[in-house]
């Protein structure tokens, strides 16, 4: 599977460096101490849980940033659907680096194939529609790549990777600019004297506000933020092919299908990233 363009070598090196950082600090006593500096061993990543696997790419990118001699053999890869007591890959090498990144490597892998899990079920149940599910900012801080990564193998859609991509006028952005119409026209202003090309997505709390939206003939996206099935039905006649939208707010398994059925383009949901679950995985010598 392909890495979408944030997963830049750039942001891979001080994430990894950071985290090793934090948990190292001037050492892996327990290992230091216990197990012998030349011994050279064998483990194996054991999933736990059915899932959708997400962190092998992340994995082999921790172990070789680490030690470069460690052999790693994959045998599930990123995006597969995986079931309690597949073996996902192998590691061999230093006895010491495998202790040293085991933990590192499972806090990544098991958060990553929960929301890769969480993000799959929910692209499926509008699988049969032109719906999008779009992930948000909801995001860990410093964790924000892993994250939307497993959201992306999970097979959703990744939206706006963070406040420089894309301008989305909120709901206090507009009250505080005085309304919708006066926060449109600002950011047109401020995009041509900055030279920058950028996509504006409005949120719209009503169909008066809707309309509103529309009149500034310079909207892309519209979101429609915590509306009823018929303010969205209505709301998407109203906007037509003039811009795109985006139901937003409350998002749920449950409420998912009937929303696509309105015609909206997208579905934003922060809950696949912040309410997925942990997947138990373990790395095992053998």
């Amino acid at each position: 599977m392909n890495r979408p363009i944030y997963v830049t070598n750039e942001r891979l090196q001080h994430f990894i460096t950071q985290a090793i950082k934090e948990d190292l600090g001037d050492g892996d006593h327990s290992t230091l101490a216990s197990v012998p500096e030349h011994l050279q061993q064998r483990a194996r990543l054991l999933v736990k849980d059915d899932c959708v696997l997400a962190g092998v790419e992340l994995a082999k990118e921790i172990f070789h940033h680490y030690d470069k001699n460690l052999k790693i053999e994959v045998f599930k890869n990123d995006g597969d659907q995986v079931v309690k007591g597949d073996v996902a890959l192998t590691v061999e090498g230093s006895a010491r680096s495998i202790l040293s990144m085991e933990r590192f490597v499972l806090n990544c892998m098991q958060r990553m194939s929960g929301i890769a899990s969480s993000a799959r079920e929910m692209a499926l149940l509008v699988a049969n529609t032109d719906t999008k599910i779009l992930d948000t900012r909801k995001t860990t801080p410093n964790f924000r790549m892993c994250e939307k990564w497993a959201v992306y193998i999970g097979g959703a859609t990744n939206h706006r990777y963070g406040l420089y991509d894309m301008i989305m006028l909120k709901d206090n952005h507009n009250d505080y600019a005085g309304g919708i119409t006066k926060a449109v026209a600002s950011t047109v202003k401020y995009l041509q004297e900055n030279n920058k090309s950028l996509k504006i997505e409005v949120e719209t709390r009503n169909l008066e506000e809707v309309k509103e939206a529309l009149a500034t003939n310079a909207v892309d996206i519209i979101m429609l933020d915590n509306m009823s099935l018929d303010q969205m039905s209505e709301a998407v006649k109203l906007i037509g092919n003039k811009a795109k939208t985006e139901a937003s707010g409350g998002i749920t398994k449950e409420s998912v299908q009937a929303i696509a059925k309105t015609g909206v383009n997208f579905i934003s949901s922060g809950s696949i990233i912040y309410s997925a679950p942990n997947i138990d995985l373990s790395l095992k010598a053998f």
